[in-house]
């Protein structure tokens, strides 16, 4: 392996190398379940402030690595943190989620939106990002990640989470225009900021497009697809190395669709077999995933199951191991510690015979 350490472990798996076991990291591995962030939240209760505050930041995002050394590390932030450079107000409330207040629902508000500098308004990200590359060297890639056009949208739309997605959906079929130029002005803001964060140290962006799995594939065609294609475009002009990672939550029925955003990794959630995923993707689409997060509550021996079992499905190329979705809060600490030790030695299990 003489040479290879130089390169985080992740990209070697995002450079196709045929490797032992794939890197393993999870979603939102910086956060609730974990005693020490539950004691920081209580001195620092404002999760901007956390995401924001560049030293807090930091340290959010370091305390999975130096409890679990997984093989990414990604910054703790918010889809909606550039949202304010935008002209975008929001806040997050504890137990609630985001709010925007007021919520996006005329022309007239779009057209009073400007694009993002994230040199102005999101220098807090490049000092983060630069940050965690020092403290972490090569011993993890650094993730970024970004909100896609359609989820950025459907939260400054409905002005919070919603179940049903109605109003957001109404605005798409009875005043398409209007929504497509708010998508078009998100998707050239979010090109602007996928680019700052590499710049600033990001290795690998994913983008999470969470509630585009809410469109039927026809309108996910014409509504989502074709802004995380622009997204992407803007960014592979000018940093055509740098892996994207496209993840949509119930995404089952848009796989395909989603490999033809341009991403390099379509991430899976839970809810498609692994196998059957690589199939509908082909050879040339890297997978990330896709345990289910509730595997973390079950036996060890159930938990170790489950992700060897991934694993083989996927291969040994272009597989990044992750949850299909972000760890639950309620999720036991020594069982994400087991998940992470279970991957980090597969290779030594998949070779005892089962």
């Amino acid at each position: 392996m003489t040479g290879s350490t130089q390169i985080p472990y992740l990209l070697r798996a995002t450079q196709g190398e045929v490797l032992p076991r794939p890197p393993v990291w999870m979603m939102r591995q910086a956060g609730r379940y974990m005693k020490v962030y539950r004691d920081l939240r209580e001195k620092y209760p404002s999760f901007r402030d956390r995401s924001e505050k560049v030293d807090l930041a930091v340290e959010i995002s370091l305390q999975p690595f130096r409890a679990f050394q997984p093989d990414g590390v990604i910054l703790f932030s918010d889809i909606l943190t550039p949202l304010p450079g935008l002209g975008i107000p929001f806040d997050i409330v504890e137990s609630k989620g985001p709010i925007i207040d007021p919520p996006i629902r005329t022309h007239e508000q779009i057209k009073q939106l400007h694009p993002l500098e994230p040199e102005e308004s999101l220098p807090f990200v490049r000092e983060i990002l630069q940050t965690l590359r020092q403290e972490v060297g090569n011993q993890a890639a650094v993730l970024g990640f970004v909100g896609a056009p359609w989820t950025l949208a459907a939260y400054a739309i409905e002005g919070k989470s919603s179940k049903d997605y109605a109003i957001m959906k109404r605005m798409a079929f009875s005043e398409p225009a209007i929504l497509h130029e708010f998508l078009g002005i998100l998707a050239d803001s979010i090109a602007t900021y996928v680019r700052y964060q590499i710049d600033s140290g990001a290795q690998v962006v994913q983008m999470f497009d969470s509630w585009a799995g809410q469109l039927s594939p026809q309108d996910y065609e014409v509504f989502a697809l074709p802004y995380q294609q622009r997204v992407v475009r803007q960014v592979k002009e000018t940093h055509p190395d740098t892996p994207l990672i496209l993840y949509i939550n119930g995404s089952a029925g848009l796989l395909e669709r989603m490999a033809q955003s341009g991403v390099d990794i379509v991430s899976v959630d839970w809810t498609v077999d692994m196998a059957e995923a690589r199939r509908r993707l082909g050879p040339n689409v890297g997978v990330q995933g896709n345990i289910d997060p509730c595997v973390l509550f079950g036996s060890q021996p159930f938990i170790r199951d489950r992700i060897l079992d991934t694993i083989r499905k996927a291969g040994d190329r272009g597989h990044i191991l992750n949850l299909g979705h972000g760890i639950l809060a309620s999720t036991p600490e020594e069982n994400a510690a087991f998940y992470f030790e279970t991957a980090k030695q597969a290779d030594k299990l998949l070779a005892v015979p089962a």
